[in-house]
């Protein structure tokens, strides 16, 4: 039922990418995988192996939309910026495994100071503990440790692609979101793609808020001024109920779900952020 289920959603995306040729629409045809690496997405993101807390999620996260428009497909060589606990990661290695290179660039502990330290360590530990405890999926996917302060992410022009999901707020209110897009610049080949998903403001934010929310104009001009090109945006990650003046920001929102127990029916009705999902090409 999970493969019928993730086959006909993303039938349904790749449908809607067909009449869209401006940065400004859903999506444009020029990325979307052939039918064959469709059928292996689609098998990713099926797989029993998924935790059934991700599974959960696919309703707000579209993980078969959202990488079909970034054109994921077997073959390349994708990088994917801190990936936590390794929800994406779930889709892509597997994917990857046997024909292609899935790089998961995490955050050097060492670079890091104070309890930053201890974080960044338990989040490296944890995901190299969940790929080695199922090579079937995991045991070609690679760890690549980078300092947030003057990132490299690999051998300059050596990634087809380079993912980002819910980390630009990060970066921003570290001072470090600069550099982190120069360092997706350099790692691209000519002609690769930054795919990029973040909470999406109202209205442009400061550096320092705290909110969790990034304006989309600002996320472009930051990938703009690192070389990137706009290439197409889409509504796949989109939530019209989402009205962006929680007492917590989007921690206020599932997953997190920082609010009150009163107040929980009202935040599951609204679901997870708004999130824009832009996809930029190294020219």
């Amino acid at each position: 039922m999970r493969t019928v289920l993730a086959a006909c959603a993303l039938t349904v995306a790749l449908a809607a990418c067909t009449s869209a040729p401006s940065p400004t629409d859903a999506t444009d045809t020029a990325a979307q995988p052939a039918p064959a690496e469709t059928d292996a997405l689609q098998q990713a993101v099926a797989g029993d192996w998924r935790d059934p807390a991700n599974v959960a999620r696919d309703r707000y996260r579209h993980p078969a939309e959202t990488l079909a428009f970034f054109g994921v497909q077997p073959g390349q060589t994708v990088v994917e910026i801190t990936p936590g606990g390794g929800w994406y990661a779930e889709i892509l290695a597997p994917l990857l495994r046997d024909n292609g290179q899935y790089v998961a660039a995490v955050v050097d502990p060492i670079a890091v100071e104070g309890r930053g330290r201890d974080y960044q360590q338990r989040a490296k530990s944890g995901l190299e503990e969940k790929f080695a405890a199922a090579p079937a999926q995991y045991d070609h996917a690679r760890v690549v440790a980078y300092d947030p302060a003057a990132p490299v992410l690999g051998t300059p022009g050596s990634a087809d692609m380079v993912l980002t999901f819910r980390n630009v707020h990060n970066w921003r209110s570290a001072g470090q979101a600069e550099g982190m897009f120069r360092g997706f610049f350099e790692v691209l080949k000519p002609g690769g793609v930054l795919g990029v998903v973040e909470h999406r403001a109202s209205v442009d934010v400061a550096d320092d808020d705290k909110s969790g929310y990034v304006g989309e104009q600002q996320v472009i001009a930051m990938a703009e001024a690192a070389g990137f090109r706009l290439d197409a945006k889409s509504g796949i990650n989109a939530n019209p109920k989402d009205t962006k003046d929680h007492p917590n920001g989007v921690w206020t929102l599932p997953p997190t779900n920082n609010h009150d127990d009163a107040d929980d029916a009202r935040y599951q009705a609204i679901g997870e952020s708004d999130r824009m999902t832009l996809r930029f090409v190294r020219p």
